[in-house]
């Protein structure tokens, strides 16, 4: 990376390669691939068991993802650019609102779409249940999904599924929701059927020219990952409300050859918030800090120095325009994927992101 600082340094541009110029190969297949469905299903999980990396931040929480992360996989006869969204849940806020529109904008617009539930959805409702069933939540989700758009669904969990036989009438109730590519159980944590399903997603694609330079991980600068790796020990660290009340800003971000020195704020609603993230003693947000300090120095291959600070942004999840500072736009498409790769290239065989301005 260090030879590409010359003259976009000079003019702002992001660090990293341009796209690839498009080229035909026999035979070769490239498109989106949206990773659609409930909350805690294991989409993020999946996206770094394909990708090899631990790129996503992953959580026991729900509403752990909120943004779209791209990740682009690389096989010999195609390349999956898989898109993580948010998991669609109901929402209470604006942020919940726009991160549901993230995912659906997702699935409109994305060549295929990964359908993800797991074996919560095989449970049959209580008698007298008022709320929808796990399944039922997933039908409407379903239903959401284009018609026209090619639909791959997995079932992902199957390995903690102690009565087998409850898995083929669920696929089936399944199969017959929608016109489906391919419908496979899998366990990703034990990478069961996961290569079953890379398979299915390629067959499906379209044949074109490669989209990304062959070393292209993902679009995304180091900025938005080390906002992530933050808010990921806060998600680790606190319980109950108040990850979700937590949102993570960069103020600074100096990288030099061997030494990065990141400032960010982590954004709490309320005063008694704050406090907790913080700690007796501080001892809260220096465990955070220390971990999300390794996750940023793994990334980036070097030391970090990493400050961080806690603000109280009342009612930063309501409020369009604070949710805009803080990176959280209202979702615009896969337009804005397309038209601004800014991609990561290998270094030494190894992975980065690409540096931010």
């Amino acid at each position: 990376m260090e030879g590409l600082r010359g003259e976009r340094a000079k003019t702002g541009l992001p660090f990293g390669p341009q796209p690839a110029a498009p080229r035909i190969l026999p035979f070769m297949r490239f498109g989106t691939i949206a990773i659609v469905g409930r909350s805690n299903v294991g989409k993020s999980t999946f996206l770094n068991r394909v990708l090899g990396e631990p790129l996503a931040i992953v959580s026991p929480l729900p509403q752990t993802t909120r943004d779209n992360v791209l990740g682009v996989v690389h096989r010999e006869t195609a390349q999956l650019a898989f898109l993580d969204t948010p998991g669609v849940h109901q929402p209470r806020s604006e942020l919940g609102r726009r991160m549901n529109a993230a995912a659906l904008d997702a699935a409109r617009t994305a060549d295929v779409v990964l359908f993800m539930t797991d074996i919560s959805a095989l449970t049959p409702p209580k008698k007298h249940a008022k709320d929808k069933s796990v399944q039922e939540l997933d039908y409407e989700l379903l239903q959401s999904v284009p018609k026209d758009a090619a639909c791959v669904l997995v079932v992902n969990k199957v390995d903690a599924l102690r009565d087998k036989s409850k898995l083929l009438p669920a696929l089936v109730a399944y199969q017959e929701q929608r016109d489906l590519r391919a419908l496979i159980p899998i366990s990703v944590k034990s990478d069961d059927g996961v290569e079953r399903v890379l398979d299915a997603l390629a067959e499906a694609l379209p044949e074109g020219g490669l989209g990304f330079d062959e070393d292209t991980l993902t679009d995304r600068p180091t900025s938005f990952f080390a906002r992530e790796y933050v808010r990921e020990q806060v998600l680790l660290a606190m319980r109950g409300e108040i990850p979700h009340a937590v949102a993570v800003s960069i103020d600074e971000f100096v990288e030099g050859e061997k030494s990065s020195t990141i400032k960010a704020t982590v954004h709490v609603e309320k005063v008694g918030q704050r406090k907790i993230i913080i700690g007796t003693g501080g001892l809260q947000i220096k465990a955070i800090r220390v971990g999300a300090q390794k996750r940023i120095a793994e990334l980036l291959g070097h030391k970090v120095h990493l400050e961080l600070f806690v603000r109280v942004t009342p009612q930063w999840k309501s409020m369009p325009r604070q949710l805009a500072e803080l990176g959280y736009e209202a979702p615009v498409g896969l337009a804005k994927v397309e038209a601004a790769r800014k991609p990561t290239r290998t270094k030494n065989k190894k992975r980065s992101a690409p540096r931010a301005k």
